[in-house]
């Protein structure tokens, strides 16, 4: 699912985007604004269930698909292995590797293949707390003005 990115300079961003919310496409514009093209690593099923002891909310089809369909995406991959990150840099022929803030200075090791950015987090978002905002409201009724 990469369209065409013949010499452009390539961002490369991985995550799980499950329960996309504008957080994830906040980080998503910025990154893309630092290149060319932007690619995404989303990663599998097994991989999520690897790291969190839990399978995201949504398939890894469904994900990519949904990545993919943003306006500022260039195109997804499957990350499959968190092992595998630099040869999907290399892979994929990346010059920028964009995570989040939270993840500073854990990616380091690839600056002598790629130029590494940390994009600050929106504040007060996150896929995990938006599943336990769903779930302490399971059986209430949803108010927007006051939730």
């Amino acid at each position: 699912m990469v369209k065409n990115n013949k010499s452009k300079k390539i961002v490369i961003t991985f995550g799980t985007f499950d329960l996309f919310h504008i957080g994830h496409l906040r980080i998503l514009e910025r990154a893309a604004a630092l290149g060319d093209v932007l690619l995404v690593g989303v990663s599998s099923d097994e991989l999520n269930f690897n790291k969190k002891k839990t399978y995201p909310t949504y398939c890894q089809q469904d994900r990519m698909e949904i990545v993919n369909a943003i306006k500022c995406v260039g195109g997804v991959f499957l990350e499959e292995s968190l092992e595998k990150k630099r040869e999907y840099l290399l892979h994929h022929k990346g010059a920028i590797l964009v995570m989040g803030d939270d993840w500073e200075g854990k990616f380091d090791e690839f600056s002598d293949i790629v130029e590494v950015v940390y994009l600050q987090r929106t504040e007060l978002i996150s896929t995990t707390e938006a599943k336990n905002r769903i779930i302490d409201q399971a059986g209430k009724v949803y108010d927007p003005v006051f939730p």
